[in-house]
């Protein structure tokens, strides 16, 4: 399968309040955050030209920023209009949003007080990350070598480049031997997440038990599915899960931007049944995304 490389595209980028032509918006090899991945960002996903939860995630944006020490430059609502207009110009119906701030190159070593903080912007088309039908089939999942930090070893509440790295680790580890993902544990052995997306149990009790999430992000989709279940008249129980205890569970899917509500098949010897749980969440979380567009859009629409 041949790809097509992220540094040769047509359109445009949003870097330092300016939009940037795509083959141009580029950083110097001696950047701090490539060498020291003093680096945050967001995914975000596009549905009908708006970007879900949009706000939310700029928050997370910044907040990720101050917990690595530097500042982003611009307010919430700068980065949100500049998300929003890179939207428009590179033409995004349906696609992904990807900023970005990271230390620039002004300083060379550990120390990075005096280095200026970037900012960019990127969208691209991109439809839905599995069918409906592959969507219930289920992922085959393996459980990774690799286990989450303890919050005192690492920025576990920021979404840091550099906590992604076993992640990268983890999957293609996964990929080699023919799974979809890996499900990682924490550095206590309890079930944390996958390596992009939160997951979720349905237990005998009918409940959806999701493991706590005390050393890992507590994703914007993980939010918004545990409001829609609880709509639905599910207990979401929020605790930390054992290993042995996936052995009882019914159903299980991952939720996050990319993946959005996806059911697991399998993960290592544990097998599941992807069914009218995770199928009713599915379908809540397609109508959501799109009647949240379509509110933004009509809010946006009557502001101009």
């Amino acid at each position: 399968m041949s790809l097509m490389p992220f540094d040769d595209r047509d359109g445009f980028i949003w870097m330092n309040g300016a939009m940037v032509p795509w083959r141009e918006a580029n950083l110097h090899v001696l950047s701090h955050a490539l060498h020291y991945a003093s680096a945050v960002f967001e995914g975000e996903r596009v549905y009908g030209g708006e970007v879900f939860k949009l706000t939310e995630h700029t928050e997370r944006l910044v907040e990720s920023g101050r917990l690595l020490d530097f500042e982003v430059p611009y307010t919430v609502e700068e980065i949100d209009q500049a998300c929003r207009d890179i939207v428009e110009k590179n033409g995004i119906v349906d696609g992904y949003l990807r900023p970005i701030a990271w230390r620039g190159s002004e300083m060379m070593g550990v120390s990075a007080q005096k280095t200026r903080v970037n900012v960019a912007i990127a969208a691209w088309e991109w439809p839905a990350y599995f069918s409906p039908e592959a969507r219930m089939r289920g992922l085959r999942m393996r459980i990774a070598d690799w286990r989450r930090p303890a919050p005192d070893t690492a920025p576990t509440r920021s979404k840091a480049a550099g906590l992604y790295m076993i992640c990268t680790l983890s999957k293609h580890k996964a990929e080699a031997e023919g799974y979809h993902d890996a499900l990682m544990l924490d550095w206590r052995g309890y079930v944390a997440e996958a390596t992009g997306a939160n997951i979720f149990f349905l237990m005998p009790d009918g409940k959806l038990h999701t493991p706590k999430p005390d050393c890992f992000l507590d994703g914007i989709t993980r939010r918004t599915v545990i409001d829609l279940a609880k709509r639905r008249g599910f207990e979401v129980v929020e605790r930390h899960i054992e290993p042995h205890e996936l052995a009882e569970a019914t159903e299980a899917f991952l939720t996050g931007t990319a993946v959005e509500v996806t059911p697991i098949a399998s993960i290592g010897e544990y097998e599941f049944q992807p069914g009218r749980t995770c199928e009713t969440l599915m379908d809540d979380y397609d109508r959501e995304v799109r009647r949240v567009s379509k509110e933004a859009a009509l809010i946006s629409g009557s502001a101009a």
